[in-house]
């Protein structure tokens, strides 16, 4: 889901069955509630005294977890639309 894949040595179908893989409900819900609960996490870390480090450690890797998942879902649909456009 989140690993450093080549996209452009995929074929067209491969790369067409990856970005539905990404874009189904249950990836985006799980992708969504891992960012969630690790910025509840955080929020909590923040009102109950549980430290400055926790809580922008938490943060940054719900920043990072968030961003790495976006990345890679617009990397397939640049190289599908740069296929489309070569044909």
């Amino acid at each position: 889901m989140l690993s450093n894949k080549d996209y452009s040595v995929m074929t067209h179908n491969e790369l067409v069955s990856e970005e539905k893989k990404m874009k189904s409900k249950t990836t985006t819900v799980t992708i969504a509630l891992l960012v969630g609960i690790l910025v509840g996490f955080a929020i909590w870390s923040a009102t109950h005294k549980g430290g400055f480090f926790l809580t922008i450690s938490l943060l940054v890797s719900a920043l990072f977890m968030a961003s790495r998942y976006s990345k890679s879902l617009k990397n397939i649909q640049a190289e599908i639309t740069r296929r489309d456009t070569i044909n």
